[in-house]
């Protein structure tokens, strides 16, 4: 569990004037489930594209499982599992042959895949859809399908961009069982997502990427109480004296930051700081656990970004 699978040095990629990726470092270690969180344009994509050599680095060093990607990308993209976030599933196909030809570029034998496209069809919940062509089937069984298709052929890292995307909340949920599941077979997962509470959810490690660069990594709780602290208060429009106040209310207990008409506090001391607010009645007030998401916006922006 220890070993490092995954280790970029100075890792960058640069199109034309932009710098996608700018100078990072990084590790992930054999067994675990690492993510790569950040706004659109982060760097994300372009690292994950680099992790499975679709595009390789301009400068530093990437290895996979002791491979350096530029000298070796044939070898190690045998040994990963690929999930785009695009349906890329054979129209003309049902669910059981799409797995088996797609096995055949790994030149994995009928004798083997066959078997094998039958243990990922029942893990999937899928088993009665197995003669089904792909246009019948309903998105989220695309997705559950897309998800199995990069575990034909047992790979040692199987890398997700945004797995659970357009899937409804059951479904989310059985994919993030399966790879629950997966993850105790000590396969190393690597995911990019949107949905904060699936990286809290999943993830053993993530990095949080802005403009190219790392701005944050670590472990999803820890990150959240050294970033924010265990609690948050949000008001509601407040009223510009308790604004005035906030303050001298807030003390050293937290600390504040306007989110648009709204005033987000970030707390390790909520119950003593909703005793100072108590004097000015607001008219609307939460108070809830601080999360990934409250790390994610006050570290990367809220502002859209294109």
């Amino acid at each position: 569990m220890n070993d490092i699978i995954i280790k970029a040095s100075q890792l960058s990629k640069r199109y034309k004037d932009l710098v996608a990726v700018n100078s990072i470092d990084f590790e992930i270690k054999q067994g675990e489930t690492f993510g790569f969180l950040g706004p659109n344009g982060a760097g994300k994509t372009t690292t994950m594209k680099m992790i499975y050599c679709f595009i390789l680095p301009d400068s530093g060093v990437l290895e996979v499982d002791g491979m350096d990607v530029v000298k070796y990308p044939r070898q190690v993209k045998n040994i990963l599992g690929i999930v785009h976030q695009e349906d890329s599933l054979d129209p003309d196909l049902n669910v059981k042959e799409n797995l088996i030809t797609y096995a055949r570029y790994f030149d994995i034998p009928a004798r083997v895949s066959g078997p094998r496209a039958d243990e990922l069809i029942a893990m999937m919940s899928l088993t009665e859809k197995q003669d089904t062509i792909i246009e019948e089937l309903s998105g989220g069984m695309r997705r559950r399908l897309m998800l199995i298709r990069g575990l034909i052929n047992s790979p040692k890292i199987l890398v997700l961009d945004e797995p659970t995307t357009g899937l409804d909340p059951q479904a989310r949920h059985l994919v993030w069982q399966k790879l629950k599941t997966l993850k105790k077979s000590g396969i190393t997962i690597i995911l990019t997502t949107h949905y904060m509470d699936e990286a809290a959810q999943l993830c053993d490690r993530l990095l949080m990427m802005h403009q190219g660069k790392i701005i944050a990594e670590g472990n999803p709780a820890s990150m959240v109480d050294s970033h924010i602290g265990k609690e948050v208060i949000e008001l509601v429009e407040p009223d510009e004296s308790l604004i005035t106040a906030l303050p001298d209310i807030i003390n050293n207990d937290g600390y504040f930051e306007r989110a648009g008409e709204d005033i987000n506090i970030y707390t390790n001391e909520a119950e003593t700081i909703l005793s100072g607010l108590s004097r000015f009645n607001p008219k609307g007030l939460v108070k809830r656990p601080a999360n990934l998401e409250d790390v994610f916006l006050k570290l990367s922006g809220r502002a859209l970004l294109d």
